[in-house]
């Protein structure tokens, strides 16, 4: 699977962003995915993830309330509405996915075998 992130800019504190990531291949709907984001000289931080099916979510407690991950199975396409943006969320935002075997829908990285490159979300304050 090849993901492929966009949606990424300059955004002003309190504003939103959408992000999607366009994956490749027919088996997107057999894929857990999620978002992961990291700045420099920080590990990779753990966003949100949404099931095969998107029937179970999870969020990193930074970004409950704000932010929304959701899949559209039939455009092989995840999102991340990001609102109430903040400074701290500046980041490198990375679109994730893993086979959907298991239950596992956590933030350890190594558990998701496929990355896409990047976007730069930027919230100035």
């Amino acid at each position: 699977v090849q993901l492929q992130a966009s949606g990424g800019g300059l955004v002003q504190a309190g504003g939103s962003l959408r992000l999607s990531c366009a994956a490749s291949g027919r088996t997107f709907s057999n894929n857990d995915m999620g978002w992961f984001r990291q700045t420099p000289g920080k590990e990779r931080e753990f966003v949100a993830v949404i099931n095969w099916n998107g029937a179970r979510l999870s969020y990193a407690e930074s970004v409950k309330g704000r932010f929304t991950i959701s899949r559209d199975n039939g455009k092989n396409t995840v999102y991340l509405q990001m609102n109430s943006l903040k400074a701290e969320d500046t980041a490198v935002y990375y679109c994730v996915g893993r086979r959907a075997i298991g239950d596992y829908l956590g933030p350890d990285p190594s558990r998701y075998a496929f990355w896409g490159q990047g976007t730069q979300v930027t919230v100035s304050s």
